[in-house]
């Protein structure tokens, strides 16, 4: 099981997988030119969200799919001080995503039967 941790340092945030140095993954989005951070939403934790998920996922293209609800739901919450988090984590915040995700594209919108006043049972 991989574990991320964090650490602050003289004004610097820094970011570990078992222990090495996490990618920022700058390849595949640039967000942030001073790296990582969180506790917020903003461009250090997008860029922390996205290295994250590349990592984790070994898929870019998920990656790319997920890190901006996974910034919001996982990594904007995240304390200041520094936080570690185990792959198990990650993969139980990604499955959410992905059921609600999917709920979502699965409900309707603006469907007749859904309007108030509309339902059959009433």
């Amino acid at each position: 099981m991989k574990r991320y941790e964090s650490k602050r340092s003289y004004g610097q945030c820094f970011v570990t997988v078992n222990g090495r140095a996490l990618d920022p993954r700058f390849d595949l989005r640039f967000h942030s030119p001073d790296g990582f951070e969180w506790g917020y939403c903003g461009s250090g934790p997008a860029q922390l969200a996205l290295a994250i998920l590349a990592d984790h996922l070994v898929n870019d293209e998920q990656a790319l799919d997920f890190y901006q609800r996974f910034k919001w739901a996982v990594v904007a919450g995240l304390p200041k001080q520094g936080w570690t988090l185990t792959s198990q984590q990650i993969q139980e915040a990604v499955d959410t995503l992905r059921f609600a995700s999917a709920l979502s594209a699965s409900t309707p919108r603006g469907h007749a039967r859904c309007e108030k006043g509309n339902n059959e049972t009433e």
